[in-house]
């Protein structure tokens, strides 16, 4: 087992399946067992060059809540970022007064040039389309609250594949549980050809489907994601994949009653707000449970928590 003190989370890749079993246990006892003391005397830097609700507020709230203090921004126009800083200079002037780093920024490869710059652990809340491993963890940690397991399940990830950082990473991640996945989108948002290699070699199930109807009712997991018009460069593709895939209430009617809806959010008319109603919906307590393992997370790499 790697020990987590003063380690950097840049990618899911660079955690085994001992690291996130080791993360989530961490985290179903903080969700069970509230430590309101673990981090006192502790400042994280919330450095956020990109716009954030739910990675932002809940690093910022499971700091607080462990007793700790944060410092930082969420708009980079108010930062020296707009005198033309450069990312590895911000942060390694704020690593100087802080003891531990959540960030986003819009381009990839920037928290690896971030923990370049200090000696803080750098938590990486997601870089451009790359990764975004605190993400995935959590989804990781709803995946096996809601099925009681990560072994063997039958996964859909749906819409943006192509741009989308968190099924990049949760797909590398779910190689270690041998799942068999459906990845439902059109042919120019498919999963990254790098991403099937990998799974490929791994020896991993899956197939290439482009409408939803043919896979619903064959899974354990429905992974929507959001078609994120702010990654295309050309607004003509948008606008030909936005509306592809709605999820209403008709669509739930043969689907397996384990079946759970995830979505890493904000949505915007991927899921028809009626679904919120349905036994199937999950992606609301997905979410609150992003506290939870960047609790764990943060009590980790200070040292607080047992690696």
């Amino acid at each position: 087992m790697s020990n987590f003190k003063n380690r950097d989370i840049i990618s899911i890749k660079e955690l085994d399946e001992t690291d996130i079993l080791h993360v989530l246990k961490h985290a179903e006892s903080l969700k069970k067992n509230p430590k309101h003391d673990l981090l006192g005397g502790q400042v994280m830097g919330s450095c956020f060059f990109e716009p954030s609700t739910r990675t932002r507020l809940s690093f910022e709230t499971a700091m607080q809540r462990l007793g700790g203090r944060v410092v930082g921004f969420a708009d980079p126009n108010m930062t020296s970022t707009s005198k033309g800083e450069t990312v590895y200079d911000s942060i390694k002037i704020i690593g100087q007064y802080v003891d531990v780093i959540a960030m986003r920024h819009p381009l990839e490869g920037a928290a690896r040039r971030a923990a370049e710059a200090t000696d803080k652990p750098i938590l990486n809340g997601g870089d451009g389309a790359n990764q975004h491993p605190t993400q995935t963890l959590l989804d990781l940690f709803t995946i096996k609250e809601c099925q009681k397991k990560l072994n063997n399940l039958t996964i859909a990830m749906v819409g943006d594949l192509k741009y989308g950082r968190t099924v990049h990473s949760l797909a590398q991640a779910m190689v270690h549980f041998s799942p068999t996945f459906y990845f439902v989108a059109p042919d120019f948002l498919q999963m990254p050809p790098s991403i099937l290699d990998e799974l490929r070699d791994a020896g991993i199930k899956f197939f290439l489907k482009n409408t939803l109807q043919e896979v619903i009712s064959k899974v354990d997991v429905l992974y929507m994601t959001r078609i994120q018009k702010e990654r295309f460069s050309d607004i003509s593709e948008y606008e030909k994949a936005k509306n592809l895939y709605i999820l209403d209430t008709p669509l739930l009617k043969k689907v397996k009653p384990n079946m759970r809806i995830l979505h890493p959010l904000p949505r915007v008319n991927e899921i028809a707000p009626c679904v919120d109603d349905t036994p199937y919906a999950y992606y609301f307590q997905q979410a609150k449970n992003g506290l939870y393992v960047r609790q764990a997370l943060l009590g980790l790499v200070l040292g607080k928590l047992a690696s």
